[in-house]
């Protein structure tokens, strides 16, 4: 067996140990819809599921109620709408967390509130009253002794960056940084809290298609993008996302913060012009993003620290405005099925068959097709990486088509594969011949770094690259 077999093998055996301090993953359980099940239906199917935190976006009671005793932690929000109060009149925020927090607390298992959400684009311009609500906010729960236990942050959209290309250019807009960053990160650091943030890469994919890759925005094979600032190789867009917001972090000092993402999806339907939006790509999005959380690991910028985050969303909600998508971000219809079937635990993941083609950790080394086998892969391809250079791909095409015996009459002078006329092309080609023969057995797709997988079906002028021979 060869070293590049072995360490394949070896990467497959890893994602299948799940490390005790890897990420979690909750739900956001929105409620702008007038068909949904009851709270304590709700929480029913989040115990069935293996659910085991959720965010709210207030403080129904039947809510709270129902989730008392449910062993489920709870991120309550107080609104944009009652940030001015709570921000002008401490014996408001007082009262709030008395009536909202203290009376549920600890048999509802609140763990953290976030105040406000996605505040620097209110259009009721609530950004001032930020600092000053979740200072007062914080306040109330030391009267109550409750301020160890239950956090105190607040949901930043990635729309509060000034840059985020590339990942290690990430920096906060400058007209925040002086008025609210810098009290807020100061506000996360003494009370040992953490930066909310909401992070979507479908909207990033959406407007920007021609350029950014299907598989690098879902998580699967791709051969990276490398950040041009430090070097490091991105392998999905959420994790570059995430790393622009710690270099934004890290510009202003604050290294020591973490980060938990509150919001993050796909949506499996949209309007003619949203570009991606569909049930495939959810179920790839979600169920990689499940896998790439519970089998642990940080980003290229934060290897060590482990992400924790909460899908968007728990339901498809029929009232949400606006275009088509936002009505189609459910994990479930209203009636409890499932929109597409992706895995919650890590028991689950076990025996996830895979959305699409799988995807690899942000810090996992290229190795081909190590983590993509036959029964978990779909319909996979194999494709030349120019990375290489020509001298190594022209190497690898001569072994593909000699020792390898890759079928590579098809590219011969005359054959229908023959146009485009390049090494790029013919080596996919012959690559991908040479995979499907070892029925994409792991490590069948390297090449010596010259080849990568793929999910969707190359394009090579006429060309039909096979998937089985």
């Amino acid at each position: 067996m060869d070293k590049v077999t072995i360490f394949s093998l070896l990467l497959l055996l890893l994602s299948f140990t799940f490390p005790s301090d890897a990420g979690s993953v909750g739900v956001n359980y929105g409620r702008i819809a007038n068909n949904l099940p009851s709270a304590v239906k709700v929480v029913q199917l989040l115990k069935s599921q293996g659910i085991e935190r959720v965010k709210v976006y207030d403080t129904d009671p039947a809510v709270l109620r129902a989730l008392s005793a449910s062993g489920i932690k709870v991120t309550v929000d107080l609104p944009n709408e009652l940030l001015s109060a709570a921000s002008k009149r401490p014996s408001f925020a007082s009262t709030w967390v008395l009536k909202n927090v203290v009376a549920y607390y600890p048999h509802t298992q609140i763990e953290a509130i976030a105040v406000g959400n996605e505040v620097f684009v209110d259009i009721h311009n609530t950004t001032r009253f930020l600092v000053p609500a979740m200072q007062n906010i914080h306040s109330a729960l030391i009267k109550h002794d409750l301020d160890s236990q239950i956090k105190v942050s607040s949901p930043i959209a990635l729309s509060a960056l000034q840059s985020s290309y590339p990942s290690s250019a990430g920096s906060f807009r400058s007209e925040l940084i002086e008025p609210v960053f810098k009290p807020m990160l100061d506000f996360l650091r003494q009370t040992g809290s953490y930066l909310m943030v909401n992070a979507y890469p479908f909207f990033a994919y959406e407007a920007n298609s021609d350029v950014i890759s299907l598989d690098y925005a879902l998580f699967r094979e791709n051969p990276g993008v490398v950040d041009s600032g430090n070097g490091l190789r991105y392998y999905s867009l959420f994790d570059a996302q995430i790393d622009a917001v710690f270099a934004a972090l890290s510009a202003l000092k604050y290294d020591d913060l973490s980060i938990v993402v509150t919001e993050t999806g796909w949506p499996s339907k949209g309007d003619k012009n949203e570009i991606g939006a569909s049930v495939e790509n959810a179920a790839a999005y979600n169920g990689n993003l499940v896998r790439r959380v519970l089998t642990g690991g940080g980003t290229p910028l934060r290897p060590k620290a482990d992400l924790s985050v909460f899908l968007f969303a728990l339901f498809n909600e029929n009232k949400k405005p606006g275009p088509t998508s936002e009505r189609n971000y459910g994990l479930f219809y209203p009636s409890e099925q499932k929109v597409y079937d992706i895995p919650f635990t890590i028991e689950g993941l076990k025996r996830w068959g895979g959305a699409s083609g799988g995807g690899r950790s942000a810090s996992t080394p290229v190795v081909g097709a190590g983590n993509v086998s036959p029964s978990t892969a779909g319909e996979t391809w194999c494709v030349a990486n120019m990375e290489v250079g020509r001298g190594k791909l022209q190497a690898a095409l001569d072994y593909a088509c000699g020792e390898g015996a890759a079928d590579c009459g098809q590219i011969q002078p005359g054959a229908t594969c023959y146009d485009p006329n390049t090494v790029e092309a013919h080596a996919s080609y012959a690559f991908n011949s040479y995979y499907q023969k070892k029925k994409r057995a792991m490590g069948s797709c390297d090449f010596e770094g010259a080849a990568y997988v793929v999910s969707q079906p190359p394009r090579f002028g006429k060309c039909e690259f096979p998937t089985g021979y």
